[in-house]
């Protein structure tokens, strides 16, 4: 059997060995090998039979932009097709298989019930252009999830059309620079973010326009304050500060670095995609932020990536809320309108602008909508609850065996933070990460926060049974111990997975995305 384009290979290290006779086709049981797409079916086949076309002498209407060449596309069945991704989907993994242990991005459960009322009609095919008098219930939703949004965040506003997380950054940074600008202070330049913050938040302040510099962390894995305080002026623009931390932890000084940075004529925008560990039980408003994005599809359990669209409503404290973006959703004399700028008039006439060009994800919408009506306040608060025992009970159960550099800083929220101080020589994150595989997890996050050596970054979110919890402790601990003592096995594995371990370098330099058709380099070759 041949090894594809890409350079990966079937493991099969048990095959071949002893009494145990190879695969002649590479499937491993009822895991099938399947291979690319194109080498299933060829462009010069397809898997629906069509009369023979009658030659036309009209002049196509395409004129220049005619096809002159084979479309390149390979011709399959539809049992051949339908197998081929079949196959494929059998090779992920996801969170209806199994735990998702990946820190700062809570993976958890996708209830059904939220499924079931996106795909209402109403919801499922609403169109963004339709007349405003027909979308009411869909309008309503957007109002009533808007509603639960400021309240539990204790701000003022929220803009729900940014698309994601980051988006929702880019959103809250240029509301704050159009609140400088309003003010004359557009000299304001500069932005400044903790080494505990998200990644996005450096990268969207430079995106924006600003200058960045970094605000270390204390020993105990929070924000130095008197760094911070030290370095406030007339240049700062504001500080982007992601609360709790990607350290695992509650910035105890929020209220102080909020009051400080008003004081010096700054604004504060919060990164919220760790809401999950405080919401129901901290109101960011009250913390004195200013802006603060929330990833419906972490706390409020919409799907991620592949499951359907992010969405990264922003809330809003009153200094920030004349500048939020347009479009909103308002009640008008029993009806709901859309404010846009036609409409705005000088009640928001500072707005910045728009994000998009309609309105946000409508089924992200209802999901989340569904998902906090499901739970109510008090469920809301038992999640965040229930989110911070499961990664605290996580911590605890391995401190023993992995190093938890900030362990020492008292109970951790949302993540549980270890390092791969203590594994053998030659041994690091990335071999522990690869055994969990052999054991049946996806990894954890890894090498991040970079403020911890070999970070391993595990989030449990509340919908982890302990049962659950104690299989993954069990394997990462067995793992961990091997690390520990050197096993060079773990340096080759995955070894029951689809797919050998890769060259990681090569793979992030020379990746390989697109297939071609070997049959004319052969040619070229000759």
């Amino acid at each position: 059997m041949s090894i594809n384009q890409s350079g990966w290979r079937p493991t099969a290290p048990e095959q071949g060995k002893g009494n145990v006779p190879a695969s002649v086709t590479g499937n491993k049981a009822l895991m099938l090998e399947e291979a690319l797409i194109f080498e299933i079916g060829d462009s010069h086949t397809t898997g629906v039979d069509f009369a023979d076309t009658p030659a036309r002498a009209t002049t196509s209407k395409l004129g220049a932009l005619a096809r002159k060449a084979p479309i390149g596309l390979p011709g399959l069945s539809e049992p051949e097709t339908v197998r081929h991704y079949t196959r494929l989907s059998r090779q992920n993994y996801g969170i209806d298989l199994g735990f998702f242990p990946l820190g700062s991005c809570t993976m958890k459960h996708n209830p059904r019930l939220n499924e079931k009322m996106a795909r209402l009609p109403g919801f499922s095919d609403v169109h963004p252009l339709q007349p405003v008098d027909t979308v009411q219930g869909a309008l309503e939703v957007i109002h009533q999830l808007a509603h639960w949004l400021v309240t539990l965040t204790g701000m003022t506003s929220v803009a729900m059309s940014p698309k994601a997380g980051a988006h929702g950054e880019l959103c809250g940074i240029l509301a704050i620079r159009a609140a400088l600008e309003a003010k004359g202070e557009g000299h304001r330049k500069v932005i400044l973010v903790p080494e505990s913050a998200h990644g996005t938040n450096p990268a969207t302040a430079a995106f924006a326009g600003y200058g960045v510099e970094d605000i270390p962390a204390t020993a105990e894995g929070r924000v130095d304050t008197a760094a911070l305080k030290a370095r406030l002026g007339p240049d700062v623009a504001g500080v982007m500060i992601t609360n709790p931390n990607t350290c695992g932890l509650f910035e105890r000084d929020m209220r102080e670095i909020s009051d400080a940075v008003h004081a010096a004529g700054g604004f504060v925008y919060c990164d919220g995609a760790n809401f999950n560990a405080i919401v129901g039980r901290v109101r960011p408003g009250d913390l004195g932020i200013d802006a603060m994005h929330i990833n419906l599809h972490k706390t409020f359990s919409t799907p991620h990536g592949g499951g359907g669209p992010g969405s990264g409503p922003v809330v809003f404290s009153a200094a920030l809320t004349p500048y939020a973006p347009l479009p909103f959703v308002e009640k008008q004399d029993g009806q709901f309108v859309l404010v846009e700028e036609e409409t705005a008039g000088e009640h928001h006439a500072g707005s910045f602008g728009r994000m998009v060009a309609f309105h946000g994800q409508m089924g992200m919408f209802t999901r989340a909508l569904t998902y906090i009506l499901s739970h109510g306040a008090d469920g809301l608060r038992q999640v965040s609850e229930d989110a911070v025992l499961n990664a605290n009970y996580i911590l605890r159960s391995l401190d023993d065996t992995l190093d938890a550099p900030f362990g020492p800083s008292g109970p951790c929220m949302h993540e549980a933070l270890f390092s791969d101080s203590g594994l053998a020589d030659g041994f690091s994150t990335i071999d522990v990460a690869k055994g969990l595989i052999d054991e049946g997890f996806h990894p954890m996050t890894m090498y991040f926060p970079l403020v911890v050596h070999g970070a391993m970054l595990v989030e449990p979110t509340e919908t982890e049974s302990k049962a659950a919890l104690d299989q993954f402790i069990a394997a990462l601990r067995s793992v961990a111990e091997r690390a520990k003592a050197g096993d060079p096995s773990l340096k080759t594995a995955p070894h029951f997975a689809p797919r050998a371990r890769l060259d990681e370098t090569l793979a992030a330099r020379k990746p390989v995305l697109v297939w071609k058709d070997p049959a004319p380099l052969a040619q070229a070759a000759e």
